[in-house]
């Protein structure tokens, strides 16, 4: 049975629901949905979706190793990469301040994590590190970095922070203040919280993991969560942007059309090719479907007992699928000139690389070409991060990408310790 489904949705809902999915759906349901592959309307085309359970979910867990000496991540022809900054602890991100000044986020997972900011300054403008400063420290799974009208603000797993801050500073010592509450933790790594503002600098945007995989912890544990939050400079006036976004972590705003877009990590538990990870413009009140479906109106199997098909059917399809299981995390548009024009105005995806998938899905940087600010077919453009696939062996997990204000490309390769630059071949 094929099903053909475009939905296209402005609507918002704010839900509040006590029920919890099945881990697993039922025997009869899952034998009935392998006979299901329906079709979505995506904004790069038609894409035909794999039945849930069509495989089994597999954990495979990837081991790093150390990257060999002389061992680069592979660029196409006319790009060279070279190591930017190394023996960093778990660089997650990195924010690039209206000065100039880069500021890389190190934190993780447990009890291993940095809870720091350090400082990389270029000082003659050559695109290498010639200061490096312990910023900030004492931070709670610290993510993402602001500088903002006389503030320089931390979005810690818990809560948004503001400090004190003066261009140049090279550390900063005062306690600061958190501005609003945030939900902590999350399912697999979902801790990370990504912070934006916007043209007028009158609002932050706040992206917020889910608290699970797909509800299964009760949806009153999702409050706030599974979204993109907006508050004010100062903390007041805190609001959901749009929801069912189950961990959207990068954001830019698409430079043509002034969108914003985040990419997106999806669901685990459904086979090695479900559910697609994507990245999106995100809609103004938009819901996107999670937990209770993907790609628009696509239930998913586990609440066949409460399927919440009102808010399935507003659900909005996302705009660019990028593959299933990769971790998509990092976003930004690439305005910069160093580049050969058919890079101009496109978007660059950091592929973190997944556990619930027989062979390796990510581990690479993408490339999203856009025309007239409309996306086109995703392509590689920074690989060799997998040693081997059999052994599960990797050299590292790229993360966040960034752009210098001459142009070049910064990928922070987390588990790794690095960052990579790419640059254009003049």
């Amino acid at each position: 049975m094929k099903r053909t489904i475009s939905v296209l949705c402005l609507s918002f809902l704010v839900f509040a629901c006590k029920q919890n999915p099945k881990k697993e759906a039922s025997e009869a349901t899952t034998e009935a949905v392998k006979d299901s592959t329906p079709t979505v309307k995506t904004a790069i085309g038609s894409m035909e979706l794999p039945a849930p359970y069509a495989t089994r979910s597999i954990s495979k867990n990837s081991k790093v190793v150390a990257w060999p000496e002389n061992k680069t991540p592979q660029a196409p022809e006319g790009f060279t990469v070279t190591r930017f900054a190394d023996g960093l602890k778990h660089p997650r991100w990195t924010y690039i301040a209206p000065n100039g000044d880069i500021f890389v986020a190190e934190a993780n997972t447990g009890k291993d994590s940095a809870n720091q900011i350090t400082l990389l300054r270029d000082t003659n403008n050559d695109d290498v590190v010639d200061e490096r400063h312990v910023f900030l420290e004492g931070l709670h799974q610290n993510f993402g970095m602001l500088v903002l009208d006389g503030y320089f603000y931390v979005a810690n797993t818990d809560g948004l922070m503001r400090f004190p801050y003066k261009e140049g500073d090279n550390k900063i010592t005062s306690e600061g203040e958190k501005i609003t509450d945030l939900p902590a933790g999350g399912y697999n790594n979902h801790w990370t919280r990504n912070i934006i503002t916007n043209d007028a600098k009158d609002k932050i945007f706040v992206s917020v993991g889910s608290g699970s995989n797909a509800g299964e912890n009760g949806m009153e544990y999702e409050e706030n969560r599974a979204a993109i939050l907006t508050v004010n400079p100062d903390g007041s006036n805190k609001a959901v942007f749009a929801s069912g976004i189950r961990n959207p972590v990068g954001m830019d705003w698409n430079p043509v059309t002034g969108e914003l877009w985040t990419a997106v990590n999806e669901r685990d538990g459904l086979g090695d090719n479900l559910v697609p990870d994507y990245i999106t413009s995100v809609k103004k009140g938009g819901w996107y479907g999670w937990p209770f479906s993907y790609y628009g109106a696509v239930n998913d199997p586990r609440w066949e007992e409460d399927p919440h098909q009102d808010m399935v059917n507003k659900a909005i399809v996302p705009d660019v699928p990028v593959g299933s299981h990769t971790a998509s995390l990092g976003l930004v548009f690439y305005t910069a000139d160093q580049f050969p024009g058919e890079y101009k105005n496109g978007a660059f995806v950091g592929q973190h690389g997944s556990w619930n998938r027989a062979n390796f899905a990510g581990y690479k940087v993408l490339f999203v070409p856009f025309k007239d600010g409309k996306p086109q077919q995703p392509k590689d453009f920074l690989t060799g991060f997998i040693k081997s696939d059999e052994d599960a062996e990797v050299y590292g997990r790229p993360v966040d990408v960034s752009v210098t204000p001459n142009g070049a490309l910064l990928v922070n390769d987390d588990d790794s310790g690095i960052i990579w630059k790419v640059t254009a071949n003049k």
